[in-house]
């Protein structure tokens, strides 16, 4: 598995350095916010991620080298971890992107204790939206 790029590793000190979970949930906020918005003419059902309990929208731009993502969710807890996810494979290629594990990513930030089984599960249904993503591609 390739390295953590320098924006996530800057993460992975971050949340590491947080004493308390609702200084994780400060910095969850604060990458949710920096997520680039999908435009509401994209929020398509086609778009639309199957498996999450909130609406997760998801889009490879098939042009840019490496893939790039773009997410987008109703929820302000959850646009954070879709950030952080995006942190973890940016500059990724494809075969790479397909072997992260969203669970060792989240445990590595701390936050795999404050995630429940359905938010978990929404965001491997994400993980594996974009692994079939780039198997269309």
């Amino acid at each position: 598995m390739k390295q953590l790029s320098t924006a996530a590793q800057h993460a992975v000190e971050q949340f590491q350095a947080c004493q308390q979970w609702e200084q994780r949930a400060r910095l969850l906020l604060q990458h949710g916010a920096q997520l680039q918005e999908l435009p509401d003419m994209l929020r398509t059902e086609d778009n639309l991620v199957h498996g999450c309990e909130t609406r997760v929208w998801l889009m490879l731009d098939r042009e840019a080298v490496p893939p790039r993502f773009q997410v987008a969710s109703e929820a302000r807890l959850l646009r954070g971890l879709l950030a952080l996810l995006l942190l973890r494979i940016e500059g990724l290629d494809a075969e790479h992107i397909t072997a992260v594990n969203a669970s060792d990513w989240f445990a590595q930030l701390g936050l795999s204790r404050q995630l429940s089984p359905s938010r978990s599960n929404g965001l491997n249904a994400v993980l594996i939206r974009m692994r079939e993503l780039l198997d269309n591609s």
